[in-house]
């Protein structure tokens, strides 16, 4: 199953706008409340000019991105841990994404409804995580008093577990989502096993209006800056509106209007490449006179489980990978200079596959 981002946020917030954007496609996203009851899921591509500099030099019949996916999950409110607003729907949504694209309102437009009236992205950003916060609580009071009993009898398993619950309700209970909380290594294995909403990577997304796209900065999005430096996660600056936009336009267009807007790529491409990183994902390529190819692995992962993304065979018979960085092989031109120049590896079964890795694989099954 393919890692997934979830796109949540107050209603009326810009997620499917921006979902739009994103996917090319046209979910609803109307001016009211609720407008998305079911998760969309879009599949989009990574933006790398990796891939692109590689197919200069290969000069394939055809060039392949990797992908991966995006679902826009409808608005939450207060309350929604409570069931509020179909809250247990969104909640359950929000428990199968890999992590989470916060999307918060940045602009003024008395337009456009806002379900608490005014524009505060630091109330809106403390409700959601109030409500994430809550049902963890809620799940982890469920085990916690079974798991210090079995903590009496000195079993280290159950002592584990019942460190872990109470370091985490300690925390839920300040408010704290799970992610900040310093856990041990044993700790950490228990906590990933509860599948908890606020253990899941967070990305803030401040959506600004088109005025503020190019300079991405206005005192709402420094709240949300605040917000995100203090819990360690990351701030990206999109014009949702912007963006939609910009996804109807051919390249040269789209690439001359963000040229006027003085903006090197768009908020999207960034938003998309930071998403990919918050998921843990990296990127190898497989190039020759065929095809020019992206493929998205886990970081850590070793190079027959990554071969095995490519077919299963390639991992159940591999024999060695043969690896070259793609700087090295920019900065050469070809793989014979590349050997020539004691760059090329003969990489085996323990080799960690690196983010820009050109790899062949060679296997016998």
């Amino acid at each position: 199953m393919p890692l997934t981002a979830g796109i949540v946020g107050l209603p009326n917030v810009g997620k499917s706008t921006l979902f739009n954007a994103i996917t090319k496609s046209q979910v609803e996203a109307a001016n009211y409340p609720f407008a998305t009851i079911d998760p969309n899921v879009g599949v989009v591509e990574v933006p790398d000019q990796r891939l692109w500099k590689l197919s200069e030099i290969y000069q394939p019949k055809k060039t392949i991105p990797t992908t991966f996916e995006f679902t826009d999950i409808a608005g939450i409110v207060k309350g929604a841990s409570k069931g509020e607003g179909l809250g247990n729907k969104f909640l359950a949504n929000i428990r199968e994404v890999d992590a989470i694209c916060h999307v918060v309102r940045c602009f003024d437009d008395g337009n456009i409804t806002h379900v608490s009236g005014g524009i505060n992205p630091q109330d809106d950003i403390e409700t959601i995580n109030l409500e994430l916060v809550l049902a963890d609580l809620e799940s982890v009071n469920k085990r916690y008093e079974k798991a210090v009993k079995m903590a009496k009898s000195k079993d280290h398993d159950a002592v584990t577990e019942a460190n872990t619950l109470k370091k985490l309700k300690e925390a839920l209970e300040a408010g704290k989502p799970a992610r900040t909380v310093d856990f041990n290594e044993e700790e950490e294995a228990v906590a990933k096993q509860l599948f908890l909403l606020t253990m899941k990577p967070v990305l803030y997304v401040a959506n600004v209006s088109e005025d503020d796209a190019s300079d991405g900065d206005n005192d709402y999005v420094n709240q949300v800056r605040q917000l995100a430096q203090a819990e360690g996660s990351e701030v990206v600056v999109v014009s949702a509106k912007l963006e939609e936009d910009l996804a109807t336009m051919d390249e040269e267009d789209r690439d001359m209007f963000l040229e006027d807007l003085g903006m090197d790529q768009s908020g999207l491409d960034v938003l998309i490449q930071q998403a990919y990183k918050l998921l843990g994902l990296a990127t190898y390529f497989t190039a020759g006179e065929q095809e020019v190819r992206a493929w998205t692995f886990k970081k850590g992962m070793h190079a027959p489980q990554a071969a095995g993304i490519i077919h299963s065979d390639f991992e159940r018979g591999f024999i060695r990978a043969e690896t070259v960085h793609y700087d090295d092989l920019v900065e050469y031109g070809s793989i014979q200079a590349c050997k020539e120049a004691g760059r090329y590896r003969s990489e085996g079964k323990d080799y960690e596959v690196q983010d820009g890795d050109v790899m062949l694989f060679r296997f016998n099954v």
